[in-house]
């Protein structure tokens, strides 16, 4: 209902200031769930025991990670991902329609002012206005005015949307740091398998050269009388088994080089040119320091952003219990009539309203209720879902920290089996040489020698990509802030 206040009735405008100064806020503040945590990781000694480095300290957190593995190309691809990344920019337009959305409730909390104006030229029927002439029955009006309406927000429901999409807007904000957090990930992970598959690739063209040398030795004893077409037939068999390895390793090659010409926004074709010369794999950091559980927690930004959707979730227990009060407008209208525009200014043409509105659904009262029991299951539902990502944040690290450590001891037995087996492989084609081994011999060690040397390779480059895993996980050591369209156009 909407009730006139004219101004012999002032008492109505107390009241309604003795209100607002009254005002509170209903609904539950949002106090931040306590979370259990460890104080430091189960695994947290494994990746100095693998490094064998206790003095190293950790990588500073505003440090670019995949600067460390000291690879320029790969540092370039990165920042490239960063600016031109299409699934980056569908998380930066998420950002901005938060901040967006977050404006327009924040101007809930204002007057809205509106102005219009309107011209009529009325011209009755003579049925209307019997015995009245044509020009007796035109009438004509103008009017103009300005009108304003402000909600007055007494028992919080405004302020309590603003609340929630202001957690809205950073649960966003984090949404976009885990993004920049996987596609730098992805892209150095994928830079990593392809430099570790060229290093495979070469391992399998130098076996296949060496095989062939083999065989073109057993052909020539073979030739000379000294051997037979079985000791040929075999060293030939191994020769094509080892260069049957190379086709599928060219395409896991060509896999990599597309996956990072379209992480970079880019067509997969874009970047086989610059890739194609194999590169050594980035150097290993000496030491991964994890830090702690609660610093983790504070830098994973998939942790940050369901705290944030709890908040909001939280705030919208209010904006649903608000609605079992009632709500109060105050509107205004400060406006000119006149039959004539030259009379529109005049001191007798001018009009005006101020009204006090009160809507209150209290016969509704179910339907509130019900609003109000969903809110809270949604609250419910995101604190659950925050103690999830709380655990899977610590589940991940640990899972990282396991695997970097192993993956270094996998590696350094590799590379010793595959120094051992170069060497047997090249002592029993001297000792074939000499007569005092058999074909068999010979085979056996160069079949070892690529296996170990096969398996080296791969297991380096599980090793680094443990660490880019490790660095994912502690979220740490890149840049901790949410860029803007300028930013990304600057890069």
């Amino acid at each position: 209902m909407i009730e006139a206040i004219t101004p012999q009735a002032p008492k109505a405008l107390v009241l309604t200031l003795a209100l607002m100064l009254a005002a509170c806020t209903v609904g539950p503040d949002y106090v931040k769930p306590d979370t259990a945590v460890p104080d430091r990781f189960a695994r947290a000694e494994a990746t100095a025991d693998a490094a064998q480095e206790e003095t190293a300290t950790p990588a500073p957190a505003d440090d670019a990670f995949w600067a460390r593995f000291g690879d320029p190309r790969l540092a370039a691809l990165v920042e490239q991902a960063l600016a031109a990344n299409n699934d980056l920019k569908v998380a930066l337009a998420h950002y901005e329609r938060a901040n967006a959305e977050l404006r327009g409730r924040k101007f809930d909390a204002l007057p809205v002012i509106t102005a219009g104006a309107n011209a009529q030229d009325i011209r009755a029927s003579a049925d209307q206005l019997p015995g009245v002439d044509r020009d007796g029955r035109d009438t004509r009006s103008y009017d103009a005015a300005i009108g304003a309406s402000w909600e007055i927000d007494l028992f919080g429901r405004i302020r309590r949307s603003i609340e929630a999409g202001r957690a809205d807007a950073a649960a966003s904000a984090a949404d976009l740091a885990a993004a920049q957090v996987a596609i730098a990930g992805s892209v150095a992970r994928t830079y990593v398998e392809l430099r570790g598959l060229q290093e495979r690739l070469r391992v399998a063209e130098d076996n296949a050269a060496n095989q062939r040398e083999t065989l073109q030795l057993v052909d020539a004893r073979v030739d000379a009388g000294g051997g037979s077409d079985f000791d040929s037939a075999r060293a030939r068999a191994q020769l094509e088994t080892t260069d049957a390895r190379i086709p599928a390793l060219e395409a896991q090659i060509a896999f990599a080089m597309h996956r990072l010409a379209v992480l970079t926004g880019r067509a997969p074709g874009e970047l086989i040119e610059e890739l194609k010369p194999p590169v050594a794999l980035p150097a290993l950091p000496e030491r991964l320091d994890a830090g702690t559980p609660g610093e983790l927690l504070r830098r994973r930004p998939d942790v940050a952003a369901a705290e944030q959707r709890l908040h909001a979730a939280t705030a919208r227990i209010g904006v649903a219990t608000a609605d079992l009060f009632p709500r109060f407008t105050l509107g205004g209208l400060l406006g000119t009539q006149a039959v004539s525009t030259g009379n529109l200014f005049e001191r007798d043409s001018e009009t005006r309203l101020v009204a006090l509105g009160v809507d209150w659904s209290f016969l509704d009262v179910g339907h509130v209720r019900a609003r109000i029991a969903a809110s809270g299951a949604d609250a419910e539902a995101a604190l659950a879902q925050y103690r999830q990502s709380v655990l899977l944040a610590l589940e991940d690290t640990e899972n990282a920290l396991v695997r970097y450590a192993k993956a270094r001891e996998e590696d350094a037995r590799l590379q010793r089996a595959a120094e051992d087996s170069a060497d047997a492989a090249r002592l029993a084609r001297v000792r074939y040489e000499a007569g005092a081994a058999g074909l068999l011999e010979v085979l056996d060690a160069e079949r070892g020698r690529l296996q170990a040397q096969d398996a080296f390779a791969d297991a380096r480059t599980r090793s680094v990509t443990g660490a880019v895993a490790l660095y994912q996980a502690l979220a740490g050591g890149w840049p901790q802030h949410v860029p803007t369209r300028d930013d990304l156009a600057q890069r």
